[in-house]
């Protein structure tokens, strides 16, 4: 019986090698077949006995030790051989360094599939799954949604909703700039409007768009067959003309110094005041939209915009922000051409997009936005201010991959990956297909159903129609009317949303459940009440008493007051304020004895 011993690691080897060599194709090993004497015998020309000869394909070993020094211990069952120190075989041969093992398995898609941008920006192909992960922290809203302490604490009915929104000091400075015009028109300082007969107009104005009556002559509404007892109750028909007429939101004292720096001029400060009250009333939910609003007028504007692609071509350009679950405006600024605060190189859709979420940003809110707007490097803007982004991508940016270019089949998803951010590109058609950029999802998963849409895209279209509602809502019952003067259609602008605004709020903190035709109603008859009572006590004549004579003047003049008269003239005064009145607009005031009163 044979002695056993432990085999060194070259022993182990030399062995190996022979076996290899005699279950080869070629038979019985020879320095020749073998790998090692292959490549010293080829390395020698002199040697070689035939340049054509066939050269053997390398074959793989059926064991590869890295590192030769380390000891091998045989099972008992193999016997032991001494290697022949002449056979070159025995000779161990260089192995390629270990992989780590720690790094885990390789994957060919994500390791082989990679694509360049025209910036350098590298995007890598990733399988859509289910697999979301933990939520990053632009995703976890820090706010609650909703009216604010302010406005909880305010609101009451319809006006005071309204009075939040556009306030006092904004009627106040509407009043004043009206009067102010009226005096350096008819060059006299009688002519006065009140607060509250503003309040009245606007009223007036909210019913008009109410009833749809955007493109009626203004004469309708007054008329004894067709019209509504509503205006004529509330102010005469001309009155309402002339306050249309000096109707103004600026100083003109001041205006041509403040054009100079600012387009809007003659209506910052009214728009600016009504977008701050916005702002504090209401604190939009996870999801706000960021889109454009083209306000249909043709008045004589310097920055009057055409866009084919609108129902109405012609108008004024905002940027509006608005809360998708309510819809509620949260933020707005009009478009006026080049802005000169833009820093260089930053796009006009990043700088539009930030200015409009800057109150709300470091909450976890998501902006979505169209392919005008969505950028990579906005991406990452928002996302350094605890801010998602999702929206369309317009595929010649210069961030994107080639590929997004391709055809794919219909109705397939491939999904890439760049930092923390997703691009999914979905073939929705046969010859188009849509970019999804998103800061929201980690993971792109599979809608069921025969289009299989990705998540990103269901997500897009659920969150991209904030503005667009909000555009709609306006339009249903705008007070638009024609005008030729650019400040009054941006006014009108501003009463469509507040009263959208007004409506939101006034649910919302009253718990009442009300449309909003009814609402606008409502809110029109309140406008008037505190106009309606001051003309009660205004318009009345005291029939002369024992001993008093009525105040009569020498020559006729016209009727100051104009409620119900075309500019009649008489010699009566009012005894309470002493205004020129004619018959028409007099009232006689019923005496009341003591006990009765």
């Amino acid at each position: 019986m044979s002695s056993r011993r432990t085999m060194t690691a070259t022993e182990a080897l030399a062995m190996l090698r022979r076996l290899d060599d005699e279950d080869s194709d070629g038979g019985a090993g020879t320095d020749r077949d073998s790998d090692v004497s292959w490549s010293l015998d080829s390395s020698s020309s002199s040697e070689s006995d035939s340049d054509n000869e066939f050269i053997p394909r390398r074959k793989k070993s059926r064991l590869d030790i890295s590192d030769p020094g380390t000891d091998l211990v045989p099972s008992d069952n193999i016997p032991v051989q001494n290697p022949d120190p002449s056979d070159v075989s025995a000779v161990p041969r260089q192995s390629s360094p270990p992989r780590d093992e720690e790094a885990g398995p390789i994957n060919p898609l994500s390791a082989e599939r990679r694509e360049t941008a025209k910036d350098g920006t590298v995007w890598t192909f990733i399988e859509s799954g289910e697999d979301r992960g933990r939520r990053q922290c632009q995703n976890v809203i820090t706010e609650a949604a909703g009216p604010t302490a302010h406005a909880k604490r305010n609101i009451e009915d319809a006006l005071t909703a309204f009075l939040c929104l556009v306030d006092e000091g904004m009627l106040k400075h509407i009043r004043d700039c009206t009067v102010a015009e009226a005096h350096r028109v008819k060059e006299d300082k009688i002519w006065d409007m009140s607060v509250e007969e503003l309040k009245a107009f606007i009223g007036l104005i909210y019913i008009r768009g109410a009833q749809g009556g955007k493109g009626m002559d203004l004469a309708s509404f007054w008329s004894a067959e067709w019209g509504c007892a509503f205006f004529k109750e509330t102010m005469s028909r001309n009155r309402f003309q002339e306050i249309m007429r000096f109707l103004r939101f600026d100083r003109r004292e001041t205006r041509r110094t403040r054009l100079q720096d600012n387009k809007f001029a003659l209506m910052s400060d009214v728009w600016d005041r009504f977008v701050q009250n916005c702002i504090v009333c209401y604190k939009p939910g996870a999801d706000i939209t960021v889109d454009e609003q083209l306000f249909p007028t043709k008045s004589r504007c310097s920055f009057m915009q055409y866009i084919a692609n609108k129902p109405d071509k012609f108008g004024i350009k905002f940027w509006l922000a608005a809360d998708v679950d309510t819809k509620y405006m949260v933020n707005g600024a009009p478009y006026l051409g080049k802005d000169e605060t833009r820093r260089p190189g930053q796009r006009l859709g990043d700088s539009v997009v930030l200015k409009m979420v800057e109150p709300y940003l470091g909450k976890g809110r998501n902006v979505t936005t169209d392919n005008f707007f969505t950028s990579f490097e906005l991406a990452k803007a928002l996302q350094a201010k605890k801010t998602s982004l999702v929206g369309t991508v317009n595929k010649t940016r210069r961030e994107l991959p080639p590929c997004v270019k391709a055809q794919r089949p219909l109705f397939s998803t491939e999904v890439l990956k760049s930092g923390d951010a997703t691009l999914t590109v979905y073939q929705c058609k046969r010859k188009k297909n849509v970019c999804i950029l998103s800061t929201v999802h980690t993971a792109v998963g599979i809608t069921s159903g025969h289009k299989s849409k990705p998540e990103t895209v269901t997500y897009y279209n659920k969150t991209k129609v904030g503005v667009d509602v909000l555009d709609q809502m306006a339009r249903k019952y705008s007070v638009k009317a024609p005008s030729r003067r650019w400040p009054v259609a941006v006014f009108y602008n501003i009463l469509d949303l507040a009263a959208i605004n007004a409506h939101i709020l006034f649910k919302k903190c009253t718990n009442e459940k009300v449309s909003r035709r009814d609402f606008i109603t409502r809110l029109a008859s309140e406008l008037r009440s505190d106009h309606i009572s001051s003309k009660a006590t205004q318009l009345v004549v005291r029939e002369p008493g024992p001993g008093q004579e009525q105040q009569q003047m020498e020559r006729r003049r016209q009727c100051q007051v104009r409620r119900n008269c075309k500019k009649n003239k008489t010699k009566e005064t009012c005894a309470k304020c002493h205004k020129v009145v004619c018959g028409s607009c007099t009232r006689k005031a019923v005496f009341t004895c003591v006990d009765c009163a």
